[in-house]
């Protein structure tokens, strides 16, 4: 095991801590090195309080109080490039650990979408979906069977039926004929036999004119 190893109780067989672990442990780190901030801070502020109270008086305790004062400075700005590499990485982590909460969720749905269609595939819908049109076109043959008359033995031509239709209502006129005595026939007018030639009609005109003439003379 290497020295970083020792240092940080790290080793090949170690399980990596999950997200959540390190996130809290990032955090708690987070939190020590902000509490030592505020400890330096402090610190810093009491030395310039002694480096002005001895000033020119004493200058030795004037020196040695800005001396630590660098230190601390110098251990504060430490301090603070190591939060800010912190703060980024508990970032970083944070994401990746939200986005591995967001593929699991994923991948537990599409295992329950794949649960919900491992008995069905497009081939066993289609046939679904074919037997059901069989089974409808079925049902309807059977409600047309049903309902024919022919299933009660009705095989009458419909030819036949229409021919005896015409005898009935020829039937029916004969007996209206019969009831007004008389045929169809009888009720029409009488043609003439003969027309008057047009020779015979002029003769007679010169006949009357004759008449009209002597007529006139004996006058």
């Amino acid at each position: 095991m290497s020295i970083f190893g020792k240092l940080f109780g790290g080793g090949k067989n170690d399980k990596a801590p999950t997200a959540g672990e390190a996130i809290q442990k990032l955090r708690d780190t987070e939190e020590m090195l902000i509490k030592k901030q505020d400890f330096l801070e402090k610190k810093i502020d009491q030395e310039v309080s002694i480096a002005r109270q001895n000033g020119t008086k004493n200058k030795r305790v004037a020196l040695q109080a800005l001396k630590r004062k660098k230190r601390y400075e110098k251990q504060l700005q430490q301090i603070d490039g190591t939060l800010s590499t912190i703060e980024m990485q508990r970032e970083a982590l944070e994401s990746a650990n939200t986005n591995t909460n967001v593929l699991q969720t994923m991948g537990e749905a599409a295992k329950a979408l794949k649960a919900a269609h491992q008995h069905m595939d497009v081939d066993k819908v289609h046939d679904m979906m074919d037997d059901i049109a069989e089974q409808q076109d079925l049902a309807k043959e059977i409600s047309e069977a049903i309902s024919n008359p022919v299933a009660f033995g009705d095989d009458v031509d419909e030819d036949d039926l229409l021919a005896e239709l015409e005898e009935l209502e020829q039937e029916a006129l004969d007996e209206k004929l019969l009831e007004t005595g008389g045929t169809v026939t009888d009720e029409l007018p009488e043609v003439p036999t003969a027309v008057p030639s047009q020779p015979a009609k002029q003769k007679k005109q010169e006949e009357d004119d004759d008449m009209a003439e002597l007529a006139a003379w004996a006058s």
